[in-house]
Parts: C-alpha cells; sequence; structure tokens
C-alpha cells in the first residue's frame, strides 16, 4: 500500500499548504466510533470495524485514533462534523460501518453485505425453521405462543407486523438513552435465560452473539427480504461531503485489503451476502 499511504500524506499537505482546519494535525487515521457497539465497536478496539480500522491505519503506516461517542442521535454532529476544543480541525474523519448511501456521510464502496436473522435456541419447538418462510408457516397453535424479540422501529419488528406475528413481538428500543446498554443484550440476556423464545436482529449481532452464549446453542438463520421490507444491506465507511479524496483513498484499501478483512468478518461469524446470478444468498463463515 505504497501508493495509498503516499496519496494519504500529500493529501495532509494539501490541506496544510491550503490552510484549512487541517493545518495543524498530525498524520493519524482518525475514526469516529461507538465506545460500547460490539461486535461492532469498543472501547478496548476489540470489535470488527475497530479490527479493519487497524488493518486500514497499518496499511497506511499511520498511528490509529478515536472519538468515543454513543451511536445514537446527535453522533454524526458530536463527532465527524465537530471541531475539536483545540481548535486544530475536525474531532475525527471517519465513520466505519455505515449503510452505504447513508444520506448524512459521502459513503465508500462497500466492503461487505449482511441481513437481518433469525436467532433461537436449538433443542426446542424452532429447530425445523430454516427460513422466514418456515416461521410464518408454522402451526400456529405453536407460533402463538412464541416470543419474538426485535428491535423498533427496524424490518424485523415491520415484518413480524406484516406477518400477523404483533402478539408474538417483544419490542425493544432501538436506541436507548442508557449508554451501557448494547444490542447484543437481546441475546445474551433475554434469549440465552429463556425470556424470549427468538430475536431477530442484524446479521453481525446475530452471529457473534449466537456464538459466544453460554450454555445453549444458538440457530442463526439469515432473513430475505420482501417488498417494502428490507434486510439486506451493503455497509460502507463514511467522510464528510466534501471530502473526496479520503474517500478514494478509503476505497483503495478496500480493494487492496479484501482477503484479510474477509478473515476479519469470519473470525466475527458474520452472516454474509453471496451475489449469485443475481441472487443474494446469505451464508455463515465456515467454523471448522
Amino acid at each position: 500500500m505504497i501508493i495509498a499511504r503516499r496519496q494519504w500524506l500529500l493529501l495532509l499537505v494539501a490541506y496544510s499548504l491550503s490552510g484549512g482546519v487541517f493545518a495543524d494535525e498530525s498524520p493519524a487515521f482518525r475514526v469516529c466510533a461507538d465506545p460500547n457497539n460490539l461486535p461492532l465497536s469498543s472501547r478496548n478496539q476489540d470489535g470488527l470495524e475497530n479490527k479493519i480500522a487497524e488493518l486500514w491505519a497499518r496499511e497506511l503506516g499511520l498511528p490509529l485514533e478515536y472519538t468515543w461517542f454513543p451511536q445514537r442521535r446527535g453522533f454524526i454532529r458530536n463527532t465527524l462534523k465537530a471541531l475539536d476544543e483545540s481548535g486544530r480541525g475536525y474531532k475525527c474523519d471517519f465513520v466505519m460501518g455505515v449503510a452505504a448511501g447513508f444520506d448524512q456521510l459521502l459513503t465508500t464502496d462497500p466492503y461487505y453485505r449482511s441481513t437481518y436473522a433469525l436467532v433461537y435456541a436449538k433443542g426446542g419447538d424452532l429447530d425445523d425453521v430454516t427460513s422466514g418462510k418456515d416461521l410464518i408457516n408454522m402451526d400456529p397453535e405453536i407460533r402463538n405462543r412464541l416470543r419474538i424479540g426485535a428491535f423498533t422501529p427496524t424490518p424485523g419488528a415491520k415484518w413480524l407486523a406484516r406477518h400477523g406475528m404483533t402478539e408474538q413481538m417483544v419490542a425493544f428500543v432501538a436506541m436507548s438513552g442508557d449508554p451501557a446498554a448494547y444490542p447484543g443484550e437481546i441475546i445474551e440476556n433475554e434469549l440465552a435465560s429463556g425470556n424470549l423464545d427468538a430475536a431477530i436482529v442484524w446479521g453481525p449481532i446475530a452471529g457473534f452473539f449466537a456464538r459466544r452464549a453460554e450454555g445453549v446453542e444458538m440457530a442463526v438463520i439469515p432473513l430475505a427480504s420482501e417488498p417494502g421490507i428490507q434486510f439486506e444491506f451493503a455497509i460502507s465507511a463514511g467522510v464528510r461531503y466534501g471530502d473526496g479524496e479520503r474517500k478514494r483513498i478509503l476505497e483503495e484499501l478496500i480493494r487492496s485489503t479484501a482477503a484479510p478483512m474477509q478473515e476479519i468478518l469470519n473470525a466475527y461469524n458474520v452472516p454474509l451476502l453471496d451475489i449469485v446470478e443475481d441472487t443474494n444468498t446469505a451464508r455463515l463463515p465456515d467454523t471448522e
């Protein structure tokens, strides 16, 4: 990645010579991130997005720096678009793990695709469920007594309502005001303890927390989008509008680090989407 590193340094020099807000910045790969959002990011830097950011910073030969803020209302305003208190520029320059085309950011080409998934503990009434259609078509007597967790508003909650399972849905707030709360609790605490029979969550959350659940084996069933309900999303990095050069360098990194990124995603058990003959088929990484 010698070319990308040289381009990065030239970019910083250009900002400095132009007298812009980056003039006094030291070269660094500066990421805006949530400190408590595993498996994506954490202050301990053990999330999958932390590992990808670490990979990219290493390829550029730059130190990795973070600005931490809970990824909920006000995240972009308080990180990527916020000036540093020292007056030396913005607090950070990149947001990892955003949906491609997110309108508050200039997003890169995607670096992975995933989908929402149904998670349940094996050994019960759901063992024969291998798709969303299987759940819909279950014996009504069994299906009607299920308790299925879903965050609102998310595609999972919308899908359950569409298919007549509002009574079975246990709703969780998608953006809690508690900074200690994290989305994986729906699996680690509620599902693993038996308070829920199943949960519908974003794929990386499903794969990661299902694998590390203690004392119970979990099934992760990727869900397919339907007209009006999108489960699959392409994931990108984001920069400020007007930051086209940073975007271009990131896209070079995405292309050149595809193999090690794949290893990171597999290590976190992310359900990934293959595109074959225009058909999206979600798969879990091999665990052998």
